[in-house]
């Protein structure tokens, strides 16, 4: 029999199945009718339970951003994967034995060197070129056509698979004006380096947009094929600071427990630090800073306005937001908490597995396994 919210271990991270299942609904329903493929990105979850539920198929597709997150989903029996991170030529090996356990997994160039080191091999291993539609990171300009030819050419014959961008700058938008702006350039982007690999007679087929924030502000999917998000099916702190959804949404939390006062200062003491939380400050720079998160009580409600307002190691710090007038609830020792992430993906990589909360129990029904390395 599973833990209960009120004996199992803490810190631990908690995942509220109903929340999480109105928000697969809510990327499902998005591009419903528009011919567009829904590719979730798995790095988030890192779990093959919340997998099944968020891939539109058993067999997917899907997106990771680790080997390992592809050798426990194409173990898990998803056969439809690409890698979203820049290839290593020596990481080819190991690609090449996850496609030889029947998982066509593809993966990420935006240089001749890597589409070099593809080719020699001989075993056409698929390739995307990632296309940079904001500078926020990698990738090829969209129409630096010289560029996208030679590394088109430098692959095996038929060249790339497609082409790939990421709208990373979406995440510092401030107004939803901002997010329809950045999903609509991010669309242009990659439609634009498709059609000029399409001129030189590279088929290209695959033409993949993504990110959480573009995602749910998109006005077109035109030209595209496919559509990426990851962090959508929990949500977090720092996508509620973009506009994407409310704290309400988040389906994540860490459970922790009152250990301590500094009744002077107005600080209650947990055993939820940077450990359990990641040392994530996304908010920081966005129009409310919510610290290392947000404080609920036991039941998910608000427990005043308090959030962690600090942490060391071990202990966090739990007190009023900054400029709130109202005293801060000064919970007794051993008292549970809960706390919402600034950053899933990284306070997710502080845990082996998500205890789950059932929708009519509204206690832990379930343990699920989820793995981090690369």
């Amino acid at each position: 029999m599973p833990s209960t919210l009120a004996t199992v271990p803490t810190p631990c991270l908690l995942l509220d199945e109903a929340r999480m299942n109105r928000n697969i609904a809510r990327l499902h329903a998005r591009l419903e009718g528009s011919g567009v493929t829904f590719r979730p990105h798995l790095k988030t979850a890192k779990c093959v339970e919340v997998a099944r539920r968020l891939m539109i198929s058993p067999a997917g597709p899907a997106m990771v951003s680790t080997l390992r997150e592809a050798e426990e989903f194409a173990a898990a029996g998803v056969t439809d994967l690409t890698y979203g991170v820049g290839i290593a030529p020596d990481k080819l090996d190991r690609v090449a034995a996850i496609r030889a356990g029947g998982c066509d997994l593809a993966v990420l160039i935006d240089s001749v060197e890597q589409a070099e080191a593809i080719a020699a091999r001989g075993d056409a291993i698929p390739a995307l070129i990632e296309i940079d539609c904001d500078g926020h990171r990698s990738g090829v300009a969209p129409d630096d056509a010289e560029r996208l030819g030679a590394i088109a050419r430098a692959l095996p014959p038929g060249g790339p698979r497609g082409v790939l961008t990421h709208g990373g700058e979406s995440y510092n938008a401030r107004s939803s004006e901002a997010l329809r702006a950045a999903a609509e350039g991010e669309r242009l982007a990659v439609t634009g380096a498709a059609a000029i690999l399409r001129g030189m007679d590279f088929p290209c087929p695959v033409v993949s947009a993504g990110s959480t924030p573009t995602f749910l502000a998109a006005q077109s999917f035109e030209g595209l094929t496919e559509f990426r998000a990851g962090v959508s099916v929990f949500f977090d702190l720092f996508q509620a600071g973009v506009g994407v959804c409310g704290p309400e949404e988040i389906a994540v939390s860490v459970l922790t427990e009152v250990i301590g006062h500094q009744a002077a200062k107005g600080w209650t003491i947990t055993d939820a630090g940077w450990m359990a939380m990641s040392r994530d400050r996304g908010t920081a720079n966005q129009a409310v800073d919510q610290g290392y998160g947000i404080v609920l009580g036991l039941d998910g409600q608000p427990f005043g306005d308090t959030i962690v307002i600090a942490a060391n190691q071990e202990h966090g710090i739990v007190a009023a937001r900054p400029g709130t007038a109202a005293q801060p609830p000064m919970p007794s020792i051993g008292t549970r908490l809960r706390v919402l992430p600034n950053h899933a993906c990284a306070t997710g990589a502080q845990y082996d597995r998500y205890h789950v909360i059932g929708a009519e129990t509204g206690d832990i029904i379930a343990e699920w396994p989820r793995f981090g390395g690369w």
